[in-house]
């Protein structure tokens, strides 16, 4: 039996859990200047992306936005931009290359997480703007949850974020959103 010429891991159920999350923009409503939405875990000391784990039956897309909505408070949409992607445009049979694709909203990164003993887990990335009146519900969360969310300027708000990664998504989504010029 032949095997791929390319590294591959194969994970089965109970082995990995699919996530996601968005990084949620808006302009400051007195300077005009973007913001990025971002988390401070109160137990643990550090400052996030909101995220969290796809319910069965729930596209990946959809659980973005819930996950943002619970942690954040702030009701959300996926943001059409503009940005490079493996992605053919639908029902188009091309070769596997990269593309420059307007007014999309697919993920902006995965994030593949080793977690040991408790398998992998499998974040995907997506660019959020504000949906409604951009007011904030309270008693989103739950009861497990203890984040305080608020919108940072979007340059200090990448410097806020604890973790590099999250750093590294944060900056790539500023950039996309930036180079499409919408918001």
């Amino acid at each position: 039996m032949a095997t791929s010429p390319y590294p591959t891991r194969i994970y089965f159920p109970g082995q990995f859990v699919v996530s996601a999350g968005s990084i949620l923009f808006r302009r400051a409503p007195e300077s005009g200047k973007l913001q990025i939405c971002v988390l401070y875990h109160t137990i643990k000391n550090e400052w996030l992306l909101p995220k969290g784990r796809k319910d069965c039956g729930e596209s990946i897309e959809t659980t973005a936005v819930r996950e943002t909505y619970e942690e954040t408070g702030y009701k959300c949409k996926l943001l059409p931009c503009n940005m490079s992607t493996r992605a053919p445009a639908h029902g188009v049979h091309t070769k596997d290359m990269i593309r420059e694709a307007e007014q999309i909203t697919e993920p902006i990164a995965i994030t593949v997480r080793d977690q040991g003993l408790d398998g992998v887990k499998f974040i995907s990335w997506y660019i959020s703007e504000l949906d409604g009146d951009g007011r904030k519900v309270e008693g989103t969360q739950m009861d497990t949850e203890s984040f305080a969310s608020q919108f940072i300027n979007a340059e200090e708000a990448i410097r806020t974020l604890t973790f590099k990664g999250d750093q590294d998504i944060a900056a790539k989504a500023l950039e996309i959103v930036r180079h499409t010029g919408t918001i």
